[in-house]
């Protein structure tokens, strides 16, 4: 869960940057939360409960797994068109600890730091 003072805004960025990856759009529940179902979990999105500003996280990163890198960059360009920003270095390949990974990393229109990874072979 993350938190969007415009849960509408967020939606919109969220249905687009996540349908690439083939997640279905979010569905709105009753108190005005989005959720967003996927094979390994719920992503969710929410004005903050206690009625104060939503503020993201510092330090904190949501990953999304993607099945190839031409996924990650499709993510990347859909939440530019979206009202995300790009953060950190480009899209690409990154590698430490025996791992391989191409990386892109946005900030939702929220301030919320995302990424998607695809787990390369290593050689």
């Amino acid at each position: 869960m993350v938190g969007a003072d415009d849960v509408e805004a967020a939606k919109a960025f969220y249905d687009s940057t996540l349908g690439v990856l083939g997640i279905e759009p979010g569905f709105l529940d009753d108190k005005g939360r989005v959720f967003y179902r996927t094979k390994a979990g719920v992503f969710g999105v929410s004005k903050p409960i206690d009625g104060e500003a939503a503020s993201h996280a510092n330090g904190g990163t949501i990953g999304f797994a993607a099945e190839s890198t031409e996924l990650c960059d499709a993510w990347h360009a859909a939440g530019l068109e979206n009202g995300g920003v790009a953060i950190e270095d480009p899209p690409g390949v990154r590698e430490g600890s025996g791992m391989k990974m191409y990386l892109a990393y946005l900030r939702d229109p929220a301030g919320n730091k995302i990424c998607t990874l695809h787990r390369m072979p290593s050689e």
